[in-house]
């Protein structure tokens, strides 16, 4: 008897289950996009070297078009649809409407799930390639331009909106940065 080659799976996407059928060889990327119509994640090189792709499997950045939808099952999946609060934007959003962090916006959804995760690896005190000392004892380093883009740097924007992204990645840290302070605040005093 010959293996199955399919499965019924269950994803958890945007705080909702889905349970649908799947080959094994189906991307999580057109399992969103042409099972479950989540169509934000866009199919861009389908190499895993645009982004425009990005979702967050359980707060991490990943490039949906290698994951395996089988891969991702019983993981939190979050897509560009499920960033807002209902009809109020997620800081990150709302930062690259007033930059002007888009052009065409084929990119965008991509980009902004990206960098929702840059800003928690950086909260986190993860360094990158330009991090000067990556000690941990030395803490995050500071958001500058130059770190914005290298963890962008799998990002890619075909209209050169770059500037505008790295502006509104700052903007939307130093925002959460923000709300976390004023939310320790809070509790202290409580």
């Amino acid at each position: 008897m010959a293996p199955s080659t399919s499965s019924v799976i269950t994803l958890h996407i945007n705080g909702e289950k889905y349970t649908l059928p799947v080959d094994h060889r189906t991307t999580l990327l057109d399992a969103l996009r042409e099972r479950l119509d989540l169509t934000g994640s866009k199919k861009g090189c389908d190499q895993g070297q645009c982004g425009a792709c990005t979702v967050l499997l359980d707060g991490r950045r990943a490039v949906s078009c290698l994951q395996l939808a089988v891969a991702a099952e019983g993981r939190e999946i979050t897509t560009i649809e499920g960033v807002a609060d209902g009809d109020r934007l997620h800081p990150v959003q709302q930062a690259f409407l007033d930059l002007d962090g888009y052009q065409c916006g084929y990119c965008t959804p991509g980009q902004i799930c990206s960098a929702l995760g840059v800003i928690e690896e950086h909260a986190a005190g993860w360094p990158s390639a330009v991090t000067a000392d990556v000690r941990p004892e030395a803490g995050a380093p500071p958001l500058s331009a130059d770190e914005i883009r290298e963890r962008m740097s799998g990002n890619l924007c075909r209209c050169g909106a770059y500037v505008s992204i790295v502006q509104a990645v700052a903007r939307a840290a130093e925002a959460q940065a923000g709300e976390a302070r004023t939310a320790k605040s809070e509790e202290a005093a409580a």
